[in-house]
């Protein structure tokens, strides 16, 4: 007969009771952690989009300081008065405009809605495709994920308080924020750690410069195109095209649809060629212009990319969609570095005899 082992050690058996605790314990204390990440994740967020401003007011400043060879300080105030030069230049020369046409979009929406409707039921298949989607889909449900999907932390207007307040304080002093975060790593990783925040505000920086680049190409050509077509609202469509490519994937479809709606207004014709122009422009951008961005910005894989921003919606809602991309290009250099660089090492190096 064995001897129960825990008689050696005076090792008395819990009690049942006492494991329950424990295991309750241990699954509050997970609870508790998951809240604390997703109400944490979402501050980051935040923090992220201030660490953005400030990336992009540091990168108008040193092309300043490369092209003119003026004080650092000096540069950095010329950049951030010469965005707000042309901000200004462009909310009194377009602003009104552009404010009309919204209010015009807003209130034609309902009517193009209403309009695209009685066209899909004229169609062979169209009212059979109303009533399946009609009775396939909960609106109140499928209203109450998008709602979470694309809502924000403390409200929009909140949360651009929040960056806009951060990204103040981290353009003022990024050198603050830097030694402060490399003296809480141990003495052994400090040169890592300093090495690993150079590497990533040269992959953030590099993100803007795609994004703003891809901005203005898809903001031009979607609205020379659509004046060719002779569509209403040029400017606005333009502008929701080219912003909502900081959106990869889901922006160019949403963009997609108020124009689309504005075109049945002119004939299904009209709608169909711009759907056809929106295509032939993401499709330059994917095969010429995106390219050219990965290969000298940032790359990251497509199906990667989809999942960061389904999760991040989900847990995040609006700004983790539109910041998936950086977040992903992170984690993909902190595991690279951290990671994946040392095992290349590890199997490079010839083994001892």
């Amino acid at each position: 007969m064995q001897q129960d082992p825990r008689k050696d050690y005076n090792i008395s058996p819990l009690k049942y009771s006492t494991k329950i605790w424990i295991a309750s314990g241990i699954v509050t204390l997970i609870v508790v952690i998951l809240l604390l990440f997703k109400t944490l994740f979402s501050l980051l967020l935040l923090v992220l989009a201030g660490v953005l401003m400030s990336v992009y007011f540091h990168g108008c400043s040193s092309l300043i300081y490369n092209k003119f060879k003026i004080g650092k300080t000096f540069s950095l105030v010329l950049a951030i008065l010469l965005n707000l030069i042309i901000i200004s230049l462009f909310l009194w020369f377009v602003g009104a405009r552009l404010s009309s046409q919204i209010d015009q979009l807003s209130n034609t929406l309902p009517q193009t809605l209403e309009h695209a409707k009685k066209w899909i039921n004229s169609q062979p298949m169209g009212s059979k495709v109303i009533d399946y989607a009609t009775n396939s889909v909960d609106s109140g449900k499928a209203s109450a994920t998008i709602s979470s999907f694309f809502s924000s932390t403390f409200g929009i207007i909140s949360d651009l308080y929040i960056v806009i307040l951060l990204g103040m304080f981290f353009t003022a002093s990024p050198s603050v924020y830097r030694r402060g975060f490399i003296h809480l790593i141990p003495p052994a990783g400090k040169e890592k750690a300093a090495e690993l925040w150079d590497s990533i505000n040269t992959l953030l920086r590099n993100w803007l410069k795609g994004q703003i680049f891809g901005f203005f190409f898809i903001a031009v050509l979607s609205g020379l195109g659509l004046w060719a077509l002779g569509m209403p609202l040029v400017l606005t469509l333009a502008l929701i095209a080219g912003l909502l490519n900081f959106i990869p994937n889901f922006g160019p479809i949403i963009a997609l649809v108020p124009a689309v709606l504005l075109g049945l207004m002119q004939g299904s014709d009209t709608a169909m060629l711009v759907v056809l122009l929106y295509t032939f422009i993401q499709i330059i951008q994917s095969a010429v212009t995106q390219p050219l961005i990965q290969k000298k910005m940032v790359s990251v894989p497509p199906g990667l990319l989809i999942f960061g921003q389904i999760g991040m919606g989900t847990l995040a809602g609006f700004w983790g969609v539109l910041l998936a991309t950086p977040v992903v290009a992170i984690i993909m250099k902190l595991v690279n570095q951290l990671y994946v660089d040392k095992q290349s090492k590890k199997i490079l190096e010839p083994k001892e005899d």
